[in-house]
């Protein structure tokens, strides 16, 4: 009889929520970051992640509770819905997807939609619940909107809320749904009983809610809305990688989940959409197995960013916005309009773009006439009327334009500052992230140099600058590349910092005693026994009139990787040796003394700065606090071997510049070379992590150091919650190309 039940349950479904039998062969993926589990499908129809939260035993119940989130890539969209025990205490409650008839844990939803062009799509399954439970808030529409709730001071806007409808579906099941602010588009969560026939749900009209048995409950959430074209691993990666997909299958289906024709999307769940850094940063270190030519992901990426620029004055789109919430704040401003928005707060993003354009012509200049002859405006109406050639112009002058002061007197007021109007300017994009500091230290020592050399090469290839243009491009070559070693040779010194030993040693003891998250040993025996040490701020003028952020870093790994010029002064020479050694030096000191733990390198270390605000702002709870962050091992990594390759030492070089000056100094030379082993040694000794956007750590005397998720720790003073990791980052799939270069390894 059960059986019986079970079948007539799923034939009912299938038929109810319009499952396509035909539809193509979907690809699925299921990865495990407790107490999230996340859950990947995609077909020829549209491509989801469920994400899955449930308490564990240990779990903070004020941070996590039993949730379900389903997020699509087409506008960003989502549904997320929070569960309750109806009877038992806080944290009794644990919910799962289970494999079932309608999905193994996840099935297709298809069927047309009345009124609309685009079909409804989505997924089905069905999921359990150990007790009794209400669905106490439903969000349907935008990941934005529900990231506003979830990262925010719990944010709900009545207009959104107000026009989800409840309504009973089938006797026994409910279905919420809400039409989207442009009177189109419509999403829909419908959860009926499953092998439960006893159970009915519960409707509370008035608040939204729905209560329910324990049991299994079949579930399908869909939305009518035009679809991305998903570029499949054929299409991501070239043709001499191509082997990857069966080396290394889970990441080459994540690259593939982030990747379509349009653009590529920066990480998931809770960033399914275009971020100009993400995308060309991935796009830099993915590019010895990235797909290159007309169609390719390399070409998603300039595409999109070209198509984002703002032409008045060529600054480059950090973040756009799409779907329900860009009506939504279309409304806001007094506009009834769907049209999508694009944010220009950042400063460092202006700077890739001719880094990664000199990259991709390097390699494939065939591709110069067929790429910057495009058209603009698809995407933003703004840059109708012009070519991608046009877009690429207006963004290097721009650049030439920023830096010509600090060219000419090279003074900290002439330096590269944040926005006036702006606490955020680069990928440290949080309200402590720089601590406060306008003078950012990764865009200033390697990207403005990075991208000026790039003006200079691009100038040279034949195609990208058009002379018919209002400006001398030919003059652009000799003229950048003076400038870009002005800003090489003349920057480093406002950020260095140097302490004596004996000071460092007694703000270590300092840090151990007063740190709120750490207390174990405090490994000043890693730092010299005399003399000074040497650190490089993370940016100037912090909080509390703090003339330099002296917090140690992981951005020094933009100087290794972006800066592979010789410098042509004896004194600019002894500059760039205490720079590497000091940068080696930090990541192979173990923290707090510096920035190697167990966990691998994190990203800020605050110990040595001898500052209560810095000490509190970067915790290990901190969204760039004592973190780890994957793209930053990567870009760490590759920098380091970078370096190393310049001193023609069994490696091949990528400079054309003569070797540095330390690669001849064997104390330094060595220490370089330990550090790029040891960073290589923690970053292998957590592969488990590696995919991840960013993972943190605790610490207590019995159990050491304990690998833990950021989404579940409190947030920092001053944070009005805590952020979530994705399970998987655009940039933090770049170790598919960046690998160990064995013939570094110590002997």
């Amino acid at each position: 009889m059960l059986a019986f039940l079970v079948a007539v349950s799923a034939l009912w479904l299938n038929s109810a929520l319009g499952q396509n039998t035909t539809s193509c062969q979907a690809v699925t993926q299921h990865l495990s970051d407790p107490p999230y589990e996340n859950y990947f499908y995609s077909d020829c129809n549209s491509d989801t992640q469920a994400v899955v939260t449930s308490p564990l035993p240990d779990s903070n119940l004020s941070i996590i509770g039993p949730r379900l989130v389903i997020a699509w890539p087409a506008g960003n969209s989502g549904i997320c819905t929070f569960f309750q025990p109806q009877n038992g205490p806080n944290g009794s409650l644990a919910i799962a997807l289970v494999n079932s008839t309608l999905g193994s844990p996840l099935g297709s939803v298809y069927r047309p939609s009345r009124g609309s062009k685009y079909p409804f799509v989505g997924v089905q399954g069905v999921i359990s619940f150990n007790s009794s439970a209400t669905l106490t808030i439903p969000i349907l529409g935008s990941v934005r909107t529900i990231r506003d709730f979830t990262e925010g001071p719990s944010l709900l806007q009545p207009v959104i809320q107000d026009a989800i409808n409840v309504t009973q579906t089938n006797g026994t099941g409910a279905t919420l749904s809400r039409l989207w602010l442009d009177n189109v588009t419509t999403t829909s969560f419908t959860i009926v009983p499953y092998q439960n026939p006893e159970s009915n749900i519960t409707i509370d009209a008035r608040n939204k809610s729905i209560s329910f048995g324990a049991g299994f409950y079949a579930f399908s959430a869909s939305f009518n809305y035009p679809q991305l074209t998903q570029l499949p691993p054929s299409q991501v990666l070239n043709s001499a990688s191509r082997n990857l997909t069966q080396q290394q299958f889970g990441q080459v289906t994540s690259l593939s989940f982030l990747s379509y024709s349009e653009k590529l999307l920066a990480g998931a769940w809770r960033f399914l959409t275009y971020f100009g850094r993400d995308s060309m940063i991935s796009a830099l270190l993915l590019e010895p197995v990235l797909s290159q030519g007309n169609g390719s992901a390399t070409e998603a990426v300039i595409g999109a960013v070209l198509e984002r620029i703002n032409r008045t004055d060529g600054s480059v789109c950090h973040e756009e916005t799409i779907g329900d919430y860009a009506t939504y704040l279309n409304l806001q401003n007094n506009m009834t309009s769907t049209a999508p928005g694009f944010t220009y707060p950042m400063i460092d993003t202006d700077y890739y773009l001719p880094v990664l354009m000199a990259q991709y012509f390097n390699s494939s200049p065939d591709r110069i006439g067929p790429l910057l002859s495009q058209r603009a405006g698809s995407v933003d109406p703004q840059n109708r009327n012009l070519t991608y050639a046009n877009l690429t112009i207006i963004n290097a002058e721009k650049i030439l334009n920023i830096t010509a002061p600090f060219t000419l007197n090279q003074t900290a007021a002439n330096l590269i500052h944040l926005k006036p109007d702006q606490i955020v300017g680069q990928w440290r994009d949080s309200t402590y992230g720089l601590g406060g500091g306008r003078v950012p230290f990764d865009v200033n020592t390697a990207l403005v140099p990075a991208a000026l050399r790039a003006i200079a090469q691009l100038a040279r290839t034949p195609g990208v600058y058009p002379n018919k243009t209002r400006m001398n491009t030919t003059s652009w070559a000799t003229l950048a590349d003076a400038r870009a070693q002005i800003w090489e040779e003349n920057t480093l010194r406002f950020f260095e910092t140097n302490i004596t030993a004996s000071t460092a040693r007694s703000r270590l003891q300092d840090f151990v005693k007063t740190a709120t998250y750490y207390h174990g040993p405090a490994n000043e025996s890693s730092l010299p026994s005399s003399g000074n040490v040497t650190t490089y701020s993370i940016a100037l003028q912090g909080y509390n009139n703090l003339s330099s952020v002296n917090v140690l870093h992981s951005d020094t790994g933009f100087r290794l990787f972006f800066v592979n010029v010789t410098a042509s002064t004896d004194e600019a020479a002894a500059q760039e040796t205490r720079f590497i050694n000091a940068t080696a030096n930090s990541i192979m000191r173990p923290f707090p003394a510096g920035l190697l733990t167990p966990q691998s390198m994190v990203v800020a270390n605050p110990a040595l700065s001898g500052s209560e605000v810095l000490i509190s702002n970067f915790t290990n709870s901190a969204y760039h606090g004592t973190v780890v962050w994957s793209f930053q091992l990567a870009m760490m990594a590759k920098g380091l071997e970078r370096q190393l390759g310049r001193c023609n030492r069994n490696v091949s070089s990528q400079s054309p510049s003569p070797a540095p000056a330390w690669c001849d100094i064997p104390s330094v030379y060595n220490n370089v070379l330990r550090a790029y082993n040891s960073l290589w040694d923690s970053i292998e000794a957590n592969s488990a992590q590696l995919q991840g956007e960013v993972w943190s750590w605790t610490y207590s005397n019995s159990t050491g150091f304990v690998t833990t998720p950021l989404g579940a720790l409190p947030p920092p003073p001053g944070v009005s919650a805590g952020t979530e990791s994705d399970v998987r980052q655009l940039w933090s799939l770049t170790f598919l190309a960046v690998k160990r270069d064995r013939s570094l390894t110590l002997t």
